[in-house]
């Protein structure tokens, strides 16, 4: 099996007649937190859900955890997964989106409980301890019984990261996920990201936060036009980018 959590090898995601993804060559070790950073429209958010079989690719190759992503192997062969078979496969991988996407007639517990219970078939008192702790974990534990209306934008993420954790992820993916938050809100959540990454958690994050970026992450991977342009230690790719685009962004956003 690959060592590698994350695997991919020019992949290509096409659109009618446009090329959004370039030939992605990329890795992520088991434990690594790696970010993805560039101009908006670079791929990012695409690439990320191709982890997740969200987007289908359209060439290359992309694993998980030596799995290829939405296809099994038989005899040598790769076979397209069936729709339930990818949902069971999508449960081991987390993801937390820009919007939270928390359900609006449930409270914060029942939004945690609701992938156990409904995708694992886990007893409903079992998924609701675990729920409380992961609650708990993210500082929102006196906020279990209430609305997502009742939440402030950070709140909501970090249930919807609660949420995320309750279905014990191999792979925690993050897109954006302070971009909808005021900015007096956006610590609360990259504390709980800090954490997770402390403890170990495989994760890869689209993100604007280059402060979290340079402090957290084990490597940066620069994106621009459907390419990894640049990849290495956050420091190196900061301050001394090799290519002329990435010195051009890092100069505008550092």
């Amino acid at each position: 099996m690959s060592f590698h959590m994350v695997e991919a090898v020019g992949v290509e995601k096409q659109i009618g007649h446009q090329m959004i993804l370039k030939g992605i060559d990329f890795t992520v070790d088991r434990g690594e937190v790696v970010s993805l950073i560039g101009p908006s429209g670079s791929g990012k958010s695409t690439f990320l859900r191709c982890i997740n079989h969200l987007t289908k690719i359209t060439g290359g190759y992309l694993a998980v955890d030596g799995e290829p992503v939405g296809y099994r192997r038989s005899d040598n062969k790769l076979y397209e997964l069936s729709d339930a078979e990818v949902a069971l496969t999508r449960a081991e991988i987390g993801m937390v989106f820009q919007r939270f996407n928390l359900f609006g007639h449930k409270t914060a517990i029942e939004n945690v409980i609701e992938g156990p219970v409904q995708v694992k078939r886990q007893p409903v008192e079992r998924a609701r301890a675990r729920a409380a702790a992961l609650l708990e974990r993210v500082g929102l534990s006196s906020k279990a019984d209430a609305y997502p209306s009742q939440l402030s934008g950070g709140q909501q993420q970090r249930v919807a990261i609660a949420r995320a954790l309750a279905m014990d992820p191999k792979l925690m993916l993050f897109d954006e996920p302070t971009s909808a938050l005021d900015p007096e809100l956006v610590g609360e959540v990259l504390a709980v990201m800090k954490d997770l990454a402390a403890d170990g958690m495989t994760m890869v994050v689209v993100t604007h936060e280059m402060a979290f970026a340079r402090e957290v992450c084990d490597r940066v991977a620069f994106m621009d036009d459907g390419r990894v342009v640049e990849c290495g230690p956050p420091n190196e790719v900061f301050n001394n980018p090799t290519s002329e685009r990435a010195r051009s962004f890092f100069a505008r956003v550092l």
